[in-house]
């Protein structure tokens, strides 16, 4: 792209005078999002910075009204900053948010690491389901047994992993926390339950013991790490530091094991048995009212971030009981926006939505809807809209047939269908077959009927407004393919885990788990961008291709820690020339990943990218291509 084509400094001042100056705690950016943290927000705040234009969209979550410029970001950024006054302003400033978002930042750190496992898990139990249905005889076998136990082994050890996870968010030594929640999923802690509950008093210094067990449990382990935190920075200030390394584990241990068997343990658990009792009650009472509150408000929910929330009661559930119905009506509030953003891709007749939206259908079929709802459903309003209409009425008419899911869903969707199946209870599953065709085809009919909501009736293609909100551009001629700037597996940018690159509303391009620390040139050109936090580059190719190589999700919290320049603004850079190096067990450490996104930020003014189709890469291998 050529020239400077919009006014930065009017952007910042539009944003200015939305969020207003002194409302804003803090300001960061990031390679694409410009990251305020308010005093107070609204609704209204954020729908007036999504119309702006240069402005992608406006995503509020984790405490920060992220605002998802692109690439020219730092322009924006930098005349804020002058505009505001606001070079000493601290993230120390910030305030620490309501307690429910603290809670459901937390459940959002601490699952949505391991969430796929869980996933895959419960796909492994949904298809032993069939097969057992197909040959009975099967359960019977070795073959059996094994991938039995190798499904149920994540829900078995989830304390280990909200270990993992929770000592990350909670700053404190994951082995500790891993020594800790291991003694809780301890055969020998599970006999000494076993006996308790037979009968047999087991006391600690005279302190009777609780039957409580912790396999599958959540809000325990979670406590635990939370509480530890706390204890293991306490004593690593009074221990001198030549003992420090043994006495603070064995201090943390010996006290913290303990103390959640006779107090924690069984009191969490014991709020999150009362919790999904209390949804029990109102689904086996009044079972149209639960379905139909969770099939039209549950994406609305994962908008809003605390959906993550439900997942110690579902959990319960499962560990109680053996089944929930509360999966089962969100699978048919999922499959409401699949259903969405087909009836966009049959209604549409721009064909860079239909690209988009067909992109967003089938990435919902495997449970993953951010795609759908960032990309399609909720940019357009109305189909949202029809999806959350649709997946009310489908969770209502699957209420009249008993549902439950028999199966953990990580990702709950039309692949986990399957989980409904039971031989005690065969209506379950047609119940949710029926639900889901509501679903899937309600906002097929509506937008029929009253249309999808866009703005540009004619066949165009995508207006560069969409996504970038700039106004659209020809680039003519010519094009060099993009190669791969480190080796590393090819991922779809769809399956990303960050709704604006996976929406694709940052450009079409690839993702890369990587084998390498370092960054190479994928062609010659110009560095166009680099950031603080140098986490990220932004290049220009000699016939005019916009490139973002975009180094792990979330790393602009390191703050360039872990990171390292060899270029610089305006430099210009020779195809395989170092850009940046990274390490890689510093982001882990951290606990993000290193993920990264190559994307080509002016995809649409370009004709036919293509994507290479290998599923591993070596450095200056051809990803993207140009016809």
């Amino acid at each position: 792209m050529s020239g400077k084509i919009r006014d930065y400094s009017k952007l910042a001042s539009d944003i200015l005078t939305i969020v207003k100056a002194d409302n804003v705690v803090n300001v960061t950016r990031c390679a694409t999002r410009l990251r305020l943290v308010l005093k107070a927000s609204t609704p209204e705040m954020k729908e007036q910075l999504s119309q702006l234009t240069g402005v992608i969209t406006a995503v509020e979550s984790g405490g920060q009204m992220q605002i998802v410029i692109g690439t020219h970001v730092g322009e924006v950024y930098d005349a804020f900053i002058k505009l505001g006054e606001m070079e000493n302003l601290s993230s120390d400033d910030a305030p620490k948010g309501s307690i429910l978002n603290r809670l459901v930042a937390t459940m959002s750190a601490v699952f949505a690491p391991f969430i796929y496992v869980l996933a895959a898990a419960g796909i492994l139990q949904g298809i032993l389901i069939l097969v057992n249905l197909a040959f009975p005889m099967f359960a019977e076998t070795g073959t059996y047994q094994v991938f039995s136990f190798i499904s149920w082994a994540p829900f078995t050890f989830l304390p280990i992993f909200i270990a993992v996870t929770a000592s990350r968010h909670f700053k404190s030594n994951m082995y500790i926390a891993i020594a800790c929640c291991a003694a809780l999923v301890s055969p020998t802690w599970a006999e000494m339950a076993g006996t308790i509950a037979s009968g047999q008093a087991i006391t600690f210094f005279n302190i009777p013991l609780s039957e409580t067990v912790y396999t599958s449990s959540v809000l325990p382990p979670l406590i635990l790490v939370w509480l530890l935190s706390y204890l293991e920075h306490f004593i690593e200030k009074r221990i001198p530091s030549v003992v420090r390394s043994l006495f603070v584990p064995l201090i943390c241990l010996v006290i913290m094991v303990p103390l959640t068997i006779l107090i924690i343990g069984p009191i969490s658990s014991g709020a999150a048995t009362a919790i999904a009792n209390g949804y029990n009650f109102l689904a086996e009472n009044v079972p149209f009212l639960a379905a139909g509150i969770i099939g039209s408000i549950w994406q609305v929910i994962v908008i809003f971030g605390v959906h993550w929330g439900v997942t110690p009661m579902v959990l319960a559930n499962f560990d109680l009981y053996g089944r929930d119905s509360f999966q089962a009506f969100q699978t048919i509030a999922v499959i409401a926006q699949v259903g969405a953003a087909l009836a966009v891709f049959l209604k549409t007749r721009n064909k860079e939505m239909k690209g988009v939206s067909l992109s967003a259908f089938i990435t919902g079929i495997f449970g993953i809807t951010e795609p759908a709802i960032y990309g399609v459903t909720l940019r357009l309003k109305k189909p949202f809209i029809y999806g959350c209409i649709s997946g009310g009425i489908g969770a209502i008419v699957a209420s009249f047939f008993n549902p439950y899911y028999y199966a953990y869903a990580g990702l709950p969707g039309v692949l986990t269908t399957v989980n409904a199946i039971s031989k005690d209870n065969p209506s379950s599953f047609i119940g949710i077959v029926v639900g889901s065709l509501i679903a899937l085809v309600g906002p097929v009919v509506l937008a029929q009927f009253f249309g999808t909501g866009e703005t540009r009736a004619d066949d165009q293609e995508l207006t560069q407004e969409l996504a970038t909100g700039e106004p659209l551009m020809t680039v003519d001629g010519p094009k060099n393919p993009i190669l791969a700037p480190l080796a590393g597996d090819i991922v779809p940018l769809s399956q990303v885990q960050d709704e604006v690159f996976a929406s694709g509303v940052m450009g079409n391009g690839v993702a890369i788990e990587p084998s390498d620390n370092n960054v190479y040139a994928p062609f010659s050109g110009t560095v166009s961008a680099v950031f603080d936090s140098k986490h990220a580059v932004g290049l220009t190719s000699k016939d005019g291709v916009e490139l973002l190589i975009h180094v792990g999700l979330d790393t602009v919290n390191m703050h360039g820690e872990g990171f390292h320049y060899f270029v610089k603004q305006d430099q210009e850079v020779q195809a395989g020339e170092p850009l940046l190096s990274f390490d890689s067990e510093k982001i882990q450490a951290a606990g993000y990943v290193a993920t990264t996104i190559v994307v080509v930020p002016n995809s649409n003014e370009l004709k036919d990218m293509l994507i290479t189709e290998k599923t591993h890469v070596e450095r200056n291998d051809i990803i993207l291509n140009f016809n």
